[in-house]
């Protein structure tokens, strides 16, 4: 059944069956481990018949081909009891109970396929075709294939759900006498409670994980998958519905990173690179299984827990040193969206609470009544916040931000002022927010993106806090539009990822000017700049990048497509270079310079499709007008939200939902083609770029780079002034205190910033941010800029004290024209700005000089113990 890739340019396989059978719920009991570095537990699968069941063909071997026709063998764990706790133990009780687990604490002794070797029982299959009857057909087993990979798996049992006290009310036919029928009877009952006993529901979950087994199951791992079958169950709706597993991850698994934060001290987090969560427990990839969970998490009392769950956990003290952490989610999610992190991480507090904290504080506590409230949903039940009239007017939910201790004077300073702005702001235009609360994590140096969302907590890249509020600002709007789209809304299909990132990139721009309170000029402003920015790197990527990595539907009218058994492929997922765009084209003798995007979601293979995704919808709602647009697109989140969607589902709504006349031409065919499934840039992109004016922003940073020239052009043997004192001097300290007086420039307003910054503000950011970008970008096109010129761009605009965004254009400008005065923040920026610096380690390496590419390596030595692996990989095979 191994399925043998490679990794540099196949496809990322979802090997899960879940069109024969769906997991609804994950009960997880875990033990972190960091002398180890392993995460050890159990996990209880409650399973649900798929009602798509087929006769069996040819497509549903697919999920477990092999190259051979080798008969695929089930292992028998040896014999391990699993000592039964009381199942009369409440939700909360359980959720700090000290589980006891067999085998905790000994040597993981499995081979590489992940089973026993010793002791293990092999039971032979005639034929591969009997492995891969996945389906309730023939005479055969039924097998539940879930994707698994770095696991090593210890055993599965069936769980008796039966033997649970007052687990009675959910055998609705009293006739059933077959005990296995009536455990699966149990199970179905107990996944289609309503949303009202949600409550209920989770605590009956629990009591049924704590449940003794009833027998052990025959399975076998492969590279990609973990296949479970019973003799004798030959349908899916004979197979268990509630199964455990007993397992450890492997220190080097790819799901799960083992680091040190920035304080060094130990910590651990997941970002599902680039394999998901399949690394971290054994589970159903393909976004269609949607599923709730809950975790009990037992670490050292000196770390934290951090958790996508509803509840904002505490910790329980379980014996001295140990602690005990408990989360839940009620709203079925892709288990590719469950992460955790597990470090020293210190909250970081308001110094005063606002009343609006308050507020949102009480609104917390949601009683089970509050979601009977009238609304028609369209997705499966579940207690809805689109539902409940508290939540709908909620603008600011709560949140928390977590950080190792060194870096929380700078969230006290940046981020946590912004985050109650964005929240509301995000309420402002789309409404009610999906997830009940927030966290927000700065994560180790090693993170390679700026940021990611999951539900009820996202991280943060630790160079979006230096610098000034912008970047910080803007990423976070970015991750908090995620909510709606990519975690609440979700792609049916991943190759539709521009359904996540490039509503992501668009509502970024909106949030960010109503948490700055702009005023509609000056929004439309620094959204233009915004736009002119990314239309430089779209043109950039569309020149330099594959055209298949361009299309934004590359799957066209097979979109949404999967196998018989439900089994599919992310392309290119399994290619660790396809994050990083053009780094694919660093030959020996380029002189090309590499433009920065960072990206999300590590599966997509490449930053132009949201870019091109951003510029569909901002061709849209300009041609509709914002008014029109942004009421529809509140009418499709109340419409699509907690359910998957493909492009026709958002565009066919969006074209029924707007006057005749609004459209001019517009419709679903036209949009795929000249927008969704053509590579390149958009012809009618095209038209509105050639068409359209420069704004202001744009135009005084055109005036900027005119002046520099001029610098650039002076003899050396000319004696001037200070570049710097070209610009006008500081204004009074009384109008400092009064706001932004510049009446040329937007700038953010004081209230956002803490006033003992205003006047060093006064004298960095002549111009915004977003400016000293494309300044910067403009001069790199330049082909010479003497080290006097440099000198002076560095001193007016402190650009090495920037944010990273400006920091990073002001290392290609060092490294292009070789200022080796300015070595020394090259070399900073690459160890502390790690989601971002690997487009450094290739402009130096194709400069083809000597003291740069000694530097690149220099650098990298200092830093790849401690990089995410495919930006080691990759900056490796670019060094050597």
């Amino acid at each position: 059944m191994d399925i043998k890739l490679d990794p540099s340019r196949d496809d990322l396989p979802l090997m899960a069956n879940t069109s024969h059978i769906l997991v609804k719920h994950y009960v997880l009991d875990l033990d972190v481990d960091f002398e180890s570095q392993i995460i050890d537990g159990t996990l209880v699968l409650f399973l649900e018949s798929g009602n798509r069941s087929r006769k069996k063909s040819g497509s549903t071997e697919e999920a477990c081909r092999s190259e051979s026709n080798e008969a695929c063998e089930f292992r028998k764990p040896e014999p391990c009891h699993v000592p039964v706790a009381d199942t009369r133990t409440s939700l909360s009780q359980m959720g700090y109970s000290d589980f006891a687990i067999c085998g905790k604490g000994e040597r993981d002794t499995s081979g590489k396929d992940g089973n026993h070797d010793n002791q293990e029982q092999t039971y032979g299959i005639s034929s591969s075709k009997h492995c891969c009857d996945t389906g309730n057909h023939g005479s055969e087993d039924f097998l539940l294939v879930l994707d698994c990979c770095d696991l090593s798996v210890l055993r599965v049992e069936e769980v008796d759900v039966a033997a649970v006290p007052g687990i009675e009310k959910f055998t609705r036919s009293p006739k059933l006498t077959v005990v296995s029928e009536l455990r699966n009877q149990i199970v179905r009952e107990l996944v289609a409670l309503p949303a009202d006993h949600w409550r209920e529901q989770l605590d009956y979950y629990a009591r049924c994980s704590l449940a003794p087994g009833c027998g052990e199951l025959l399975f076998d791992t492969d590279t990609w998958s973990l296949q479970i079958r019973k003799t004798g169950a030959q349908t899916a709706t004979a197979f268990p519905h509630a199964i455990r597993i007993r397992y450890r991850t492997k220190p080097q698994g790819r799901s799960v990173t083992w680091t040190s934060d920035q304080s060094g001290r130990p910590c651990v987090y997941t970002m599902g690179s680039p394999i998901n969560n399949r690394a971290l427990f054994p589970c159903q990839e393909p976004p269609v299984a949607m599923s709730t969970w809950q975790a009990t998490v037992r670490a050292a009392a000196s770390f934290v827990v951090l958790m996508s769950g509803e509840n904002s956990a505490k910790p329980t003290q379980l014996r001295e040193g140990c602690s005990s952490w408990h989360y839940y989610v009620t709203m079925p999610m892709p288990a590719s969206t469950f992460t955790i992190a597990v470090g020293p991480w210190t909250e970081v507090k308001p110094e005063t609470c606002s009343p609006s904290d308050l507020a949102a504080e009480r609104s917390l506590s949601l009683s089970e009544a509050d979601f009977r409230c009238a609304g028609i949903c369209g997705h499966m039940e579940y207690p809805c916040r689109f539902q409940n009239p508290s939540a709908t007017t909620q603008e600011i939910i709560p949140h928390r931000v977590f950080a190792p201790e060194s870096l929380a004077g700078a969230c006290q300073e940046t981020l946590l002022q912004l985050l109650s702005p964005c929240l509301s702001a995000a309420h402002a235009v789309l409404g009610t927010h999906p997830f009940s609360r927030l966290d927000v994590l700065i994560v180790p140096a090693n993170f390679p993106s700026l940021g990611m969302a999951s539900p009820h907590i996202v991280f943060l890249s630790q160079s979006t806090l230096a610098g000034g509020s912008h970047l910080c600002g803007t990423r976070l709007c970015h991750e908090i539009a995620h909510a709606w789209f990519g975690l609440a809304i979700g792609a049916r299909d991943w190759t539709e990822e521009w359904l996540s990132e490039g509503f992501a990139t668009h509502l970024e721009d909106v949030f960010w000017a109503k948490a700055q309170q702009l005023a509609p000029h000056e929004a439309q402003e620094q959204q233009e700049l915004r736009a002119s920015l990314r239309w430089r790197r779209l043109q950039d990527e569309s020149r330099n990048s594959p055209e298949q990595l361009q299309v934004l539907r590359p799957n066209k009218e097979k979109t949404g497509h999967v196998s018989d058994s439900g089994s599919s492929v992310i392309k290119h997922g399994l290619n660790p270079e396809k994050v990083f765009m053009q780094v694919h084209y660093l030959k020996p003798n380029s002189r090309m310079t590499i433009r920065t995007t960072i990206r999300d979601h590590p599966v997509t293979p490449t930053g132009a499709k949201p870019a091109k995704g951003y510029f569909l919808l901002r061709f849209l709602a300009r041609r509709l007008g914002d008014d029109t647009y942004f009421s529809f697109l509140r009418k499709f989140v109340h419409t699509f939200h907690g359910q998957l969607i493909l492009s026709q589902d958002f565009l066919q709504m969006l074209l029924e939902n707007i006057p005749e006349e609004k459209r001019l031409g517009l419709s679903v065919e036209s949009i795929f083609r000249d927008w969704l499934e053509c590579p390149g840039l958009p012809q009618p992109l095209q038209t509105e770029r050639q068409a359209g004016a420069e704004c202001g922003l744009a135009r005084q940073v055109g005036a900027e780079v005119a002046k520099w020239k001029r610098v650039n052009r002076r003899p050396r043997k000319r004696k001037r002034r200070g570049t710097e004192e070209a610009f006008e001097k500081l204004p009074p300290a009384a109008d400092l205190t009064a706001g932004w007086a510049d009446p040329g420039t937007t700038k953010l307003p004081w209230t956002l910033v803490p006033r003992w910054t205003l006047a060093k503000a006064w004298r960095l950011m002549k111009l915004l941010p977003d400016q000293l970008v494309l300044l910067l970008e403009r001069l790199l096109e330049q082909k010479t800029l003497n080290p006097r010129t440099l000198r002076s761009l560095e001193r007016t605009y402190r650009l090495s004290q920037q944010d990273a965004e400006v920091r990073h254009r002001w290392c290609e400008l060092v490294v292009k024209h070789k200022y080796t005065t300015a070595y020394k923040t090259v070399e900073r920026f690459l160890q502390e700005d790690q989601a971002m610096g690997i487009y450094l380690y290739g402009e130096l390496m194709v400069s083809e000089d000597a003291r740069q590419q000694q530097l690149a390596r220099q650098c990298f030595q200092l830093t790849k113990e401690q990089m995410d692996r495919c930006s080691a990989q990759v900056v490796a095979e670019m060094l050597f």
